[in-house]
């Protein structure tokens, strides 16, 4: 996994529940990379899995929430990291539209080992779109929190859904409708 997501992870756990707490979870958890990370870096999964549920358990706050949580603050983070990406849409529409074709292309091309999700475009009108998230790693609920993120960046709302295809949340089906 990539290290932004790493940093991007600390720093959320800093600003929601303090440096404290971030010592803490590293602390408690057995990290090969004992919790220092870099941006550009490539990391074991398994640490951010430990670090989330440690986190869980530091805070008393169910994984799928702290993971969801991210999801919202991590588009922020990339999208500070990347705004050339990001500038190239004028809705959040037209971001989702573009994740496979576009965003992950771009994202190959800085870092070509990222293992990335993969979003299936089902159904897709002027106001919604019906998409298959898949990844082995299951992160549905990080997708979520980017998706609902995407579309506070562009001043706007949606209902967005979702079903678990596979109960392991490796595939789920997202319907996401723009309010307004």
């Amino acid at each position: 996994m990539k290290g932004i997501v790493f940093t991007e992870f600390l720093e959320m756990v800093e600003s929601k529940f303090g440096l404290e707490t971030v010592d803490n979870i590293i602390e408690q958890t057995n990290l090969s990379s004992e919790g220092v990370y870099t941006s550009v870096g490539t990391y074991d999964f398994n640490e951010m899995v430990s670090l989330i549920t440690g986190l869980s358990d530091e805070v008393n706050i169910p994984v799928d929430d702290l993971i969801y949580t991210f999801g919202l603050y991590l588009f922020t983070g990339l999208a500070n990291a990347h705004p050339e990406v990001i500038k190239s849409y004028n809705s959040p529409l037209g971001l989702l539209y573009s994740i496979e074709d576009h965003i992950h292309v771009h994202v190959k091309k800085l870092y070509p080992d990222a293992e990335l999700p993969t979003f299936k475009i089902l159904d897709k009108t002027d106001t919604s779109i019906s998409m298959i998230y898949s990844s082995s790693r299951g992160l549905y609920r990080l997708a979520h929190g980017l998706i609902e993120k995407a579309f506070e960046h562009f001043n706007g709302s949606a209902d967005i859904t979702y079903e678990l295809i596979k109960e392991d949340g490796t595939e789920v089906k997202f319907n996401i409708t723009q309010n307004g």
